[in-house]
């Protein structure tokens, strides 16, 4: 038809609506961060990250990126966390050059399709049964700043070696370390496989409202919920890495001065800003001076009579977290420290006597202030313990060897260790990570390929002996029933042990030596 003629417009008429873009309204790192995960999701479907030789060879880039800017690295450190340069070496680059070692070492192996035992049922007697290890895709790590080295770099290894490609984003937090990130890694890793994205909360928001394969989150438990409720709209999977408050049980058979330097160590490395540092001790009432005494000792032989002069120990992180800190001391009985200096973010090591109802027991201290609580028993410190969440980690220090099997066996944890604080972390034939409220998941070494990996059921069936496959296709008879049943085993209605279950794979064998027989001679 003929098309109508337009109206002229009333003077009087309402201007027509205005087409607001919603792109346009959106700031440019929305737009930006979408091209990111869009761009990377195309070459992870072009099949580059799954070969074995792309792995290896940024796993050796991010090992020279490391060991060409370690002064780099502890410089921003210093910055950011006050950090002395031997202990960056020792709880940040570490455990990323083990971990890397480890993947270079195993990663053939790991990326090798693993053969499962094959179930009773006749009719899988001549199938191939395996698990295959595939990446997810893309994968966001997004990493803290207590840490910033060693927990994003871990993961990414791991990531890597599963064959991922990754967005990380560093903590804004530590800003001289997210800097250091976003400069370097590109320089070293296949830009098309990995980039940085920095920013702050409203950038991490906008992030995660992208599709991601797989997130890899360290932090708190607060925004562990956020995150694992931002994956859920896409059911994406995820590991969360949290905290939570580690007790410490020390009975009366325990080495005390030992006990005190290895709690204090594990408190205050770190200024206390450590996932799995020892939250709070119960001590059983008879050596609960004692300990508290060799602590001071401890802490003394560590960082001087004024530990704000010693370039060993570290500061808060930013003055929110130090105001947050000073506000758990209120409420209870100072027995050691106490010094702030809130224009040094700094909070000397600090010892205090606690009572359950305490505000430093409500919340994860992750400072160093360390609460003491005596008890009357191992049981008491037990169910203590099991009132609360579940930690990430729980410690016990003992001669009794009964006692440290009791309070393993009747505490949950993410980790326990005895007579010690921390290390089980550097150990990466061990996975580090939480349960419940403190953590899903776990990682280190090869449990962090297998962490970035889904583990693919593969089953190549058998293509022959289609005569053997026969009685699971209609029309089904009496016949066909009792024989498919017996082919996966079916119990009868008399129990015959192991004997019975037997039966199938007996007459498969018999089966295959006829056929073997028929074909030799025909």
């Amino acid at each position: 038809g003929v098309p109508s003629k337009a109206l002229p417009r009333s003077p009087f008429a309402l201007p027509p609506p205005v087409q607001h873009s919603i792109i346009a309204m959106e700031p440019p790192y929305v737009h930006e961060q979408r091209e990111i995960v869009a761009a990377l999701r195309r070459t992870f479907l072009s099949g580059r990250t799954r070969a074995l030789e792309w792995r290896l060879e940024q796993l050796l880039a991010l090992k020279q990126c490391l060991l060409e800017n370690s002064d780099r690295f502890c410089a921003a450190l210093k910055e950011d966390l006050h950090k002395h340069p031997a202990e960056s070496k020792l709880t940040e680059f570490a455990m990323v050059f083990e971990d890397i070692e480890l993947a270079l070492n195993n990663l053939r192996k790991w990326m090798k399709p693993s053969a499962v035992a094959k179930p009773s049922m006749l009719i899988f007697g001549m199938d191939r049964l395996q698990l295959t290890p595939e990446p997810y895709g893309v994968a966001a790590i997004i990493s803290p700043w207590n840490y910033p080295v060693q927990l994003s770099l871990v993961a990414i290894v791991g990531a890597i070696a599963a064959g991922n490609c990754i967005v990380l984003k560093p903590s804004e937090m530590a800003p001289a370390i997210e800097r250091v990130f976003a400069t370097l890694l590109p320089k070293y890793l296949d830009e098309e496989c990995f980039q940085v994205v920095c920013g702050g909360v409203p950038e991490t928001t906008a992030l995660l409202e992208n599709k991601f394969d797989y997130i890899f989150y360290t932090g708190s438990t607060a925004v562990g919920k956020i995150i694992m409720a931002a994956a859920a709209k896409h059911l994406t999977p995820v590991t969360l890495e949290l905290g939570g408050k580690s007790p410490v049980i020390v009975d009366r058979t325990a080495d005390i001065p030992v006990a005190a330097r290895r709690i204090a160590w594990g408190k205050l490395i770190n200024s206390g800003q450590s996932c799995i540092a020892p939250d709070y001790v119960l001590v059983e009432e008879a050596v609960e001076g004692q300990l508290i005494e060799e602590m001071k000792k401890a802490i003394e032989s560590f960082y001087g009579s004024d530990p704000k002069t010693s370039d060993s120990y570290g500061r808060i992180i930013s003055e929110r977290h130090f105001d947050r800190i000073k506000r758990l001391l209120e409420g209870s009985e100072l027995v050691h420290g106490g010094v702030t200096d809130r224009t040094e973010k700094y909070i000397s090591p600090t010892i205090v006597r606690a009572t359950p109802t305490d505000p430093i027991m409500a919340e994860e201290i992750f400072g160093p202030i360390l609460a003491v609580l005596t008890v009357g028993s191992v049981q008491e410190a037990v169910d203590f313990i099991n009132d609360r969440d579940k930690p990430l980690a729980s410690y016990m220090f003992s001669l009794d060897q009964k006692n440290i099997k009791f309070v393993e066996e009747m505490t949950t944890a993410g980790a326990f260790v005895s007579n010690d604080t921390m290390i089980h972390a550097s150990v990466n034939t061990l996975p580090f990570g939480g349960v419940g409220p403190s953590g899903i998941g776990g990682y280190h070494g090869k449990f962090s390929f297998e962490s970035f990996s889904h583990m693919k059921p593969c089953v190549h069936k058998y293509p022959g002996m289609e005569f053997a496959n026969d009685v699971r296709y209609a029309p089904y008879t009496e016949t066909k029933s009792n024989r498919i049943l017996w082919l996966l085993g079916y119990p009868s209605n008399a129990p015959k042990g192991h004997t019975a279950a037997l039966a199938p794979w007996i007459v498969l064998l018999c089966v295959v030596v006829a056929l073997s027989a028929a074909l030799y001679f025909r």
